[in-house]
């Protein structure tokens, strides 16, 4: 209902610049969003009142993530799906103890007073039509009260409350602290409850029917709920016949605010993304709890979020509405309102809308996000935040898809994602891990990802992590007690339990691929033909691709899934996978890091790390993946063992000198290893000792030991000689055994004796 452009910017005192595409032209200032209201017929259609200028559409193509071959074209637009993995994600505190904040002082009350509290004329509109009103014209001044010329409807900006006045004989007045799109706020004082400092909110437009129905209607919700999140309401008084929200008195910044100070002077500053997300984190179980009660927020954005202390609060639930309520005014905000609106009406999945649309106004310089990215985001090329974190670009796709069923289908499981999300964030900016334990996921299908001498298992979609079975399935406890049997024999028992649920039949098509049954391709199409959106189907036809060999098949499979479920740390080891499967060894290395990096206890992503760098020809990089897993893990001596390997590895450019193989040695003679590992290693350790000290790569050193001998070619032959030996003592087969004698009669060391 209001156009942004041309609009005179009057942000800070004396700038004379407009407003072009969402920003000032001089002082760079965003200006306060404006509320955009629909009136909703009673007939069961909704509609929306547009910007004057821009065009409302419902079908908004979805840019898709890098790589991804999805289309969400053909999906009817009316259908509502169940989240697929929905989760209670709640950090404890802002930050989830990953983030230090900065504390947000609360001034005193007194002081956020307006000194002189009039609504500007650019913000003026009429409460009916949604026209400009009260504007200036022929060097007059525009008025604070009178009739709109295209409605006739009365409008009144004018506070109708002063200092002293009492309002319902208890509440003192102080003064206007601001004015919103449903009214002003007042600061007053409770003088029956010690004075406490409380905020009264009246009407913008005491004429508008809408807005009065608002009003009430926020003090009916208002009054049974009890979030920290949410601003409590105490009370509902009448003053000279209009009535006023008497609300719990939140000090403090609003995330708008906070913004507008970082971008003063025309900086480009906007928030870090793990600040950000933490701040959308904590305030997501608000709207989690108004869904659970039937309720959706429909003008979540930065203003409405305020900053007390160390904590957040939801503010301003005029445009709060019922989800079954089709007669109430819809209340949004151009730039952050879903483009469904107009058909639909507000749902869970147009909240989470607007929760995206905030995210990345905090996180990016959003030049336009009213105007020519109203509803879809900026090229992440352009955007730091976005262009170094594709995780945070996926979320931001998918928490703004056109189609509402694209989206997260609820606060928990947007949050739960965001989460994930965070923790990636954190362990980039301060190479500090952030792990945590999935509940879509459990751990890695191997504790490798590599057989004995180093290789990917086979076949390699075993080294990938399980899917948990869904604790509110009907199946769940038939799924988590499955007896041990044979494979073969499991894809006839899943097909005879009842009740047939996805999670039964996703569990069929792994059983059927474990057993080598060509029928998972078959019980896949049945479970995506009910439902278009579960996800998992695309995580096994992932698998499928890669037990077939076909790595690029795969690699767009995982995409998909990556894009499902951005806050994930499974699909980007997928995709690493199929991409080093496929010889794309600079993305397999770059997602295996971030793996690596966010969750040590992936140690199939340390190491499928290790083996892209050291194919890469990086030896040092090789063995500094292999020192990510832990001490505590169970696969930490095999990591040692595939460092001191690293280090020694033929055919890597510098070749391996005597530093590396005295490493090496030591590395291995600190680990507690059995007679037959110690006995390949010390073979494979005095084997490169004795191509360097033949090929002249090193100098005879006795001074040097590698496995307990000097470095000089008569002492590595005997001492290789005798691990060959030993290794014979451990041959499963004659053959075997006679080969490793062979070995050993060929290295040692000539004599005359």
């Amino acid at each position: 209902m209001t156009t942004l452009d041309a609009d005179l910017c009057r942000q800070t005192p004396g700038c004379t610049g407009t407003v072009e595409d969402g920003y000032c032209s001089v002082c760079g200032l965003a200006p306060p969003s404006a509320p955009v209201r629909a009136p909703l017929p009673t007939t069961g259609s909704v509609t929306t009142a547009a910007a004057p200028g821009s065009v409302a559409s419902s079908r908004l193509s979805r840019p898709a993530p890098p790589g991804s071959a999805r289309s969400t074209a053909g999906r009817p637009l009316t259908s509502r799906r169940a989240a697929t993995s929905s989760t209670r994600a709640s950090s404890g505190r802002v930050g989830a103890g990953m983030v230090s904040l900065p504390e947000v002082p609360v001034p005193d009350p007194a002081s956020a007073v307006l000194a002189n509290p009039q609504v500007t004329e650019e913000k003026r509109f009429c409460g009916r039509c949604g026209e400009p009103v009260g504007r200036s014209a022929e060097g007059r001044p525009g008025r604070l009260e009178g009739f709109c010329s295209a409605c006739r409807n009365p409008f009144s900006f004018v506070p109708k409350l002063h200092l002293g006045d009492l309002v319902g004989g208890q509440y003192e007045v102080a003064g206007c602290l601001a004015h919103g799109g449903l009214g002003w706020v007042y600061l007053a004082r409770d003088r029956q409850v010690e004075d406490r400092w409380v905020a009264l909110k009246g009407l913008l437009d005491s004429g508008d029917e809408d807005a009065m129905a608002a009003a009430v209607a926020e003090r009916r919700f208002l009054a049974g709920m009890e979030h920290p999140n949410i601003v409590k309401i105490y009370n509902f008084a009448e003053h000279g016949g209009a009535g006023y929200i008497v609300m719990e008195y939140v000090g403090g910044t609003s995330l708008r605010d906070l913004l507008k100070q970082r971008r003063r002077g025309g900086r480009t500053d906007p928030l870090p993304v793990p600040q950000a997300v933490s701040y959308i984190l904590e305030i997501l179980p608000a709207l989690g709890y108004l869904h659970r009660l039937g309720l959706v927020y429909c003008d979540f954005k930065p203003d409405n979020v305020v900053l007390q202390h160390d904590s957040l609060k939801l503010i301003d639930l005029g445009g709060a509405r019922r989800l079954d309520d089709q007669s109430a005014a819809v209340f949004g905000t151009v730039g952050y309102q879903a483009p469904e609106i107009e058909e639909l009406g507000p749902s869970v999945a147009s909240d989470l809308f607007t929760v995206a649309r905030t995210l990345a106004v905090l996180v990016l310089d959003f030049r336009g996000y009213q105007g020519t990215y109203r509803f879809t985001l900026p090229d992440p090329a352009d955007h730091p935040a976005l262009a170094g974190n594709d995780s945070l670009y996926r979320f931001l796709l998918k928490g703004t898809a056109a189609n509402p069923d694209d989206r997260f289908q609820s606060a928990d499981e947007m949050a739960g994602q965001l989460l994930g999300l965070l923790r990636e964030s954190v362990a980039s900016e301060s190479n500090t891990p952030a792990p945590a334990a999935s509940t879509v996921f459990a751990a890695d299908g191997h504790p490798s990802g590599e057989t004995d001498d180093g290789q990917l298992v086979s076949p390699p979609w075993v080294a990938l992590p399980t899917l948990r079975v869904g604790v509110d399935d009907p199946a769940y406890a038939s799924l988590t007690t499955l007896p041990d049997s044979d494979p073969a024999a499991l894809p006839s028992l899943l097909a005879a339990m009842s009740p047939r649920t996805v999670e039964v039949e996703l569990r069929l098509a792994r059983a059927e691929m474990e057993a080598g049954d060509r029928g998972a391709a078959a019980t896949l199409d049945r479970i995506e033909g009910g439902d278009p959106w579960e996800w998992r189907v695309d995580w096994y036809r992932g698998l499928l691709a890669l037990a077939a060999g076909e790595p690029d098949h795969a690699y767009q499979a995982f995409d998909r899934v990556y894009s499902d479920v951005p806050g994930e740390l499974a699909p980007k080891l997928a995709l690493a996978l199929a991409a080093e499967t496929g010889g794309d060894l600079a993305t397999a290395a770059h997602l295996y890091d971030i793996v690596a990096r966010t969750d040590p206890g992936y140690t199939s992503a340390a190491f499928g790390l290790a083996r892209c760098r050291l194919a890469s020809g990086d030896r040092p990089g090789a063995v500094e993946a292999c020192h990510r897993i832990p001490a505590t893990s169970g696969s930490y001596v095999r990591a040692q063992l595939q460092a001191a390997r690293a280090l020694i590895a033929p055919g890597v450019t510098p070749p391996p000198g005597p530093a590396e193989l005295a490493e090496a040695s030591r590395s291995v003679d600190r680990l507690p290893l059995d007679p037959e590992q110690r006995s390949a290693l010390t073979r494979d350790l005095l084997a490169a000792a004795l191509r360097m000290l033949r090929s002249g790569a090193v100098a005879p050193d006795e001074a040097t030991t590698v496995a307990g001998r000097p470095l000089c070619e008569h002492d590595v032959r005997l001492g290789l000689e005798q691990a060959y030996r030993s290794l014979a003592r451990f041959a499963d087969s004659d053959t075997g055994r006679i080969d490793l004698v062979d070995r050993a009669n060929r290295v040692r060391p000539r004599s005359l004796t």
